[in-house]
């Protein structure tokens, strides 16, 4: 009797150490409660693709970002080094689905600074085009011969007179660098992966079916042409009409709105507040300023930042400047980097929570979306119709970051993180397979409520379930991807319901002063 009283007190010590033991290793995320996906570099896009795409495209669910980041490794995200981990949720739908349009809005590549840090160096880039520099791609040098050939294709004033390549060994104000070109022929190679198994392009795409615009900054420019040679390698220049965007948000001749310009003027008062509040920063803009020997006013206005970002994406030493008999001198450092980084992180907080630059960002883009819900609904209806294609089913708009951001804000992606360098904006449409006839059969317009579907995605996360025009939508219901009817309704009404306002027009003259 003891011996079994004994056998049996130490199998339930046993089990119950087991236990213990189980519950620490998950809490310590040594056993995963969730299943991985096996991460792969770029060079392995082939592979990517294939792993994640299989013989049924299945929709795939995106976990979004929860855990806070330090202000480095922020930058380091940022820079987009060409050289980093990249996955590609475009062209994924549940099987049997057609895509019949994809929408790409871009910020360019990495740039030279637009400011000068007062009494340093500026830093020391070499902007001319070389597969012998590093971040190169089996792509660049065709693409230096293809630019070559760009007089056969059409510009709109002013941009035949841009340059098509950065050309300067000494970078100028704002120039697209190497790294930025070699940033969108990834991104052009990486969609023409995702796509390749789909066929809403001509195999010789026509010329009505791309549409490329491009403000005119050489940067903006270069970072498409990048983009569209990696997604169409040697493509026909006498079928490309580059259009020009005067404006960076992209509003044609949509671009009046008072109320728009009041809510960025508030947003703008509200940055200032909150930066002249932050303690630590003025801090220090002071050391800062203390050891380039100039005026903390003087320094704050060069906007340092942009030129850090710079010297830290390129893995270059901070500024220096010679010790002088005042005792002014010194590096600027990693640590007063960081804590500028830091308070920018703060200001995008504090920027959702008080929902000016939300408002804002809805006034700023309403018409690109405009534009990008009516092309959509074009093609959607020909395809109804059964016309054979004659729509513009793939646009390219090569942009800033201040067009992108208000992009995200305006969709109610306020979570996202800001656009890094060479950030991308997708808009796929799909359509469902046929449905079985009814005994009744709907119209047109009822054929595109039941089988026409959107997609967004930012930087290749499927993103669609965080918009607001998609949030509530049972993504486990018969149709698991978001109606595009939602998208239609959002921007053409329910977008404005935070302003009290059921139009564009509306919305833009009714805010008081």
């Amino acid at each position: 009797m003891l011996v079994r009283n004994r056998f049996l007190l130490l199998v339930v010590v046993g089990a119950a150490a087991l236990a213990i033991i189980s519950l620490s290793l998950q809490f310590l995320n040594l056993i995963p409660v969730t299943p991985i996906v096996e991460e792969r570099p770029f060079q392995a896009a082939d592979e990517i693709i294939s792993l994640v795409q299989g013989k049924s495209r299945k929709r795939v669910f995106l976990v979004p970002h929860t855990q806070e980041s330090d202000p480095i490794s922020e930058a380091y995200a940022y820079c987009n080094t060409p050289n980093r981990t990249e996955q590609a949720w475009e062209g994924h739908s549940p099987a049997d689905y057609k895509l019949l349009s994809v929408q790409v809005m871009i910020r360019h590549g990495d740039r030279y600074p637009l400011y000068y840090i007062p009494k340093t160096k500026r830093p020391a880039i070499d902007c001319t085009l070389s597969t012998d520099k590093e971040p190169s791609h089996p792509l660049l040098a065709s693409f230096i011969s293809h630019m070559g050939q760009g007089s056969r294709g059409r510009w709109e004033s002013p941009l035949a007179s841009v340059a098509r390549l950065p050309n300067h060994s000494a970078c100028e104000t704002g120039e697209l660098t190497q790294t930025g070109v070699v940033q969108h022929l990834r991104n052009g190679q990486l969609l023409r992966q995702a796509y390749r198994h789909h066929s809403f392009l001509s195999p010789e795409w026509l010329p009505r079916e791309v549409w490329v615009e491009t403000t005119g900054r050489s940067r903006t420019l270069q970072s498409g042409l990048a983009l569209l040679y990696g997604f169409s390698p040697d493509y026909d220049w006498t079928k490309l009409t580059v259009r020009h965007q005067w404006s960076t948000l992209f509003c044609g001749s949509a671009c009046d709105c008072p109320a728009r310009n009041r809510y960025l003027e508030e947003e703008q008062r509200r940055q200032y507040r909150l930066r002249v509040a932050d303690v630590e920063l003025e801090r220090n803009y002071a050391d800062m300023a203390r050891t380039l020997g100039v005026a903390t006013r003087l320094l704050r206005a060069a906007n340092p930042i942009d030129s850090l970002q710079c010297y830290f994406c390129h893995g270059l030493a901070f500024p220096c400047v010679s010790r002088g008999d005042d005792g002014a001198g010194g590096c600027l450092t990693k640590a007063q980097f960081a804590v500028i980084r830091r308070q920018q992180l703060e200001d995008e907080a504090d920027r959702r929570k008080v929902g000016l630059y939300h408002k804002y960002a809805i006034l700023a883009m309403h018409p690109y979306l405009n534009r990008t819900a009516a092309k959509m609904e074009k093609v959607a209806k020909a395809s109804v119709a059964g016309r054979a294609r004659s729509e513009e089913v793939f646009s390219l708009s090569s942009a800033h970051d201040v067009t992108v951001a208000p992009l995200l804000s305006a969709l109610g992606l306020e979570d996202s993180k800001f656009p890094r360098f060479a950030a991308r904006v997708v808009f796929e449409l799909w359509r469902s397979p046929p449905e079985e006839p009814r005994k009744r059969p709907g119209k047109a317009e009822k054929a595109l409520d039941r089988e026409m579907f959107v997609r967004v995605l930012y930087n290749g996360e499927d993103v669609t379930f965080h918009t607001t025009f998609c949030r509530t939508h049972d993504r486990h219901s018969r149709q698991p991807l978001c109606p595009l009817k939602n998208f239609l309704s959002f921007v053409r009404r329910d977008m404005f319901s935070s302003m009290d306002a059921t139009s564009y027009q509306e919305a833009c003259s009714r805010r008081s002063g």
